[in-house]
């Protein structure tokens, strides 16, 4: 279940609630199943994944993706396994732990694990989105935001490109103030 911490202390982890909130940035958020297929959450609850079955989840997966093609234009997609095994973890997240945008939408389907998305909001505040499995996220192009993992630090993620150039960061140098632990009270 997603939950949302914005800057002045106030959390809502109603979907409704949530979205709401990030209508101003156009970032879209949804459940998608995964489905009870007990072969690919056999696979889901593996921390690692080699190629192959990699592809056996994204080919269970891809009604999804046939359907970005078909309304977005998305191109391709791949699935990142994250773990707290992989060599230089700390190192590989640090380029998204800081403010940045993309010149295409940033696309994530969470299947396994979970993270955080921050977020600039128009009017300067911040927010934090904590998602989980099934959870469907649309960061907008040009849409100032971060991303970090959980002290988990696992999570499996579909990600869905238009154009894999503009997926590159761009750093704002905008310093982070939010910090969920600061969130006491939640809504919805």
């Amino acid at each position: 279940m997603a939950i949302l911490h914005l800057e002045n202390g106030t959390s809502y982890s109603n979907l409704e609630d949530i979205s709401r909130e990030l209508s101003a940035l156009n970032v879209n958020l949804n459940k998608w199943p995964v489905g009870d297929n007990p072969e690919i959450r056999g696979l889901l609850s593996e921390a690692a994944l080699d190629d192959h079955q990699k592809e056996q989840v994204l080919e269970s997966l891809d009604g999804y993706f046939q359907q970005l093609q078909e309304t977005a234009g998305y191109q391709s997609r791949d699935l990142i396994v994250l773990h707290p095994d992989i060599p230089n973890l700390d190192s590989l997240l640090a380029k998204f732990e800081q403010c940045h945008t993309h010149a295409d939408d940033e696309v994530r389907y969470i299947i396994d694990g979970e993270g955080v998305f921050g977020f600039v909001g128009v009017d300067g505040g911040q927010m934090e989105l904590v998602i989980e499995a099934e959870e469907y996220i649309n960061v907008p192009a040009g849409t100032e935001h971060w991303f970090h993992l959980t002290d988990t630090k696992r999570i499996k993620a579909v990600r869905y490109f238009s154009n894999m150039s503009g997926w590159t960061p761009e750093y704002t140098n905008t310093k982070i103030r939010i910090s969920p632990a600061n969130s006491a009270v939640v809504f919805g």
